[in-house]
């Protein structure tokens, strides 16, 4: 079974595609899978851009809702019906071998298609349900429905026939807090494009690219710059790192922080002039994924200050990829991906945040290091060619555990040695 190409129902209930790390996993997934011979359909909302190369078929138009949909919405509930019925109708047009459902909305789905369809489902798994509602500021600790969406929460977790989280955190979240069996449980780590996301490489054209999209962006010449890309939000510790920079200015003045992504642009660009450090800070909003790379290239330093507990950090990744010596608040994540080759800021502690970054900017030894081992890190652990080997492997057991066939097995990577 592992050397069979299968046809693929990915359901995406989100506004695919838009410029962030969960679609960014769902997208690179995706083309991975086709370059290796699989057929990917999707389902999403009505809204989001479309992506070459791949079939997607969108719910119902909501002419009412035209902006992306982040997060938690209560805006889901219908949004998620109309889903329900184009899975449906799509399932039963392709007559997929997998369905392949991405966060807890789309293992609900799935959940109904595999009952009525008899089809297997994947649930890619990235973070908890209730804690994403916690994060996003959806649902309070302790409120009248935190304990009912917790009990949904465990229901979904255990309808599919196997999980694929994106860490082994994650993983290890699942097993011991929702008791979710260890044998269909597995971890396809958050992984990059290394072949686009790259050092800079000092050629005449890139270095012309460089100095374009700095002048565009209004970046002062001798600053050197610190990025940070990715959603803007508490939980993505956007504030955490605006009070930080206050400090980090107050040592090192020729610092530039580029603060790229959405939403809620206005409210960090209004921090940032109450902070009285708006002319050393740029926020230029949405970054196209296609055009990433470039503006990560400007960077002398990245940054990755987020807070949740339960969510993945595919950043990490891309920054590892670009050679960027890379600092984040010390969560469980951000070890299971940095490991030796990041700095660590104490969890939530704007000072320690600081102190990293004035530490990776002025040991310019210890940066290179770090820039240097954090690339080989990203081309030997966080290639999305081994992804797609591991989700089709895991593809193969999953039928074969249907059909009671010998089970195949999965090419790993470094092992976590909770798991070992």
């Amino acid at each position: 079974m592992a050397g069979m190409s299968y046809t693929v129902l990915a359901i995406a209930p989100t506004s695919f595609f838009a410029d962030y790390g969960c679609h960014v996993r769902i997208w690179e997934e995706a083309k991975t899978l086709q370059q290796l011979g699989h057929r990917v359909v999707m389902t999403t909302y009505h809204n989001g851009d479309d992506m070459p190369g791949l079939e997607i078929h969108r719910s119902w138009d909501v002419p009412w809702i035209k902006r992306t949909v982040v997060g938690s919405s209560r805006h889901k509930m219908y949004l998620d019906v109309a889903l329900l019925w184009r899975t449906l109708r799509v399932a039963l047009q392709v007559k997929p071998d997998i369905l392949h459902a991405h966060l807890h909305e789309g293992a609900l789905i799935g959940a109904i298609v595999s009952k009525l369809l008899g089809l297997p489902l994947i649930f890619d798994y990235q973070g908890s349900l209730t804690g994403e509602m916690l994060d996003h500021g959806f649902l309070r600790s302790g409120s009248a429905f935190h304990r009912p969406l917790r009990w949904l929460e465990q229901i979904l977790n255990r309808l599919p026939d196997a999980v694929i989280t994106s860490s082994y955190n994650a993983a290890d979240h699942l097993f011991r807090d929702w008791h979710f069996p260890r044998n269909r449980l597995y971890t396809v780590s958050d992984s990059v494009n290394t072949a686009r996301f790259r050092p800079f490489d000092g050629s005449p054209a890139w270095e012309a690219e460089r100095q374009r999209l700095r002048a565009e962006l209004g970046i002062p010449a001798g600053r050197r710059i610190v990025v940070y890309l990715g959603l803007l939000a508490p939980y993505q510790g956007t504030g955490k790192l605006l009070e930080a920079s206050q400090r980090v200015l107050a040592q090192q003045p020729d610092t530039h922080f580029l603060v790229m992504g959405y939403p809620d642009v206005s409210v960090y660009k209004q921090q940032a002039q109450a902070l009285g450090i708006a002319e050393h800070v740029t926020l230029p909003g949405r970054i196209l994924y296609r055009d990433c790379h470039a503006y990560l290239a400007l960077g002398d330093v990245a940054v990755a200050p987020k807070m949740s507990e339960t969510e993945g950090a595919g950043k990490i990744a891309n920054y590892l990829a670009m050679g960027l010596p890379v600092i984040a608040f010390d969560t469980p994540v951000s070890r299971e991906i940095l490991g030796d080759v990041g700095l660590y800021a104490h969890y939530g502690d704007v000072a320690s945040l600081a102190e990293q970054i004035i530490l990776a900017l002025d040991n310019r030894a210890l940066a290179a290091r770090l820039a240097a081992t954090g690339r080989t890190k990203a081309v030997r652990e966080h290639s999305w060619e081994l992804g797609g080997q591991q989700i089709t492997a895991i593809y193969a057991r999953t039928l074969a555990r249907r059909s009671g066939h010998p089970l195949p097995p999965v090419p790993t990577r470094v092992e976590d040695p909770r798991w070992a």
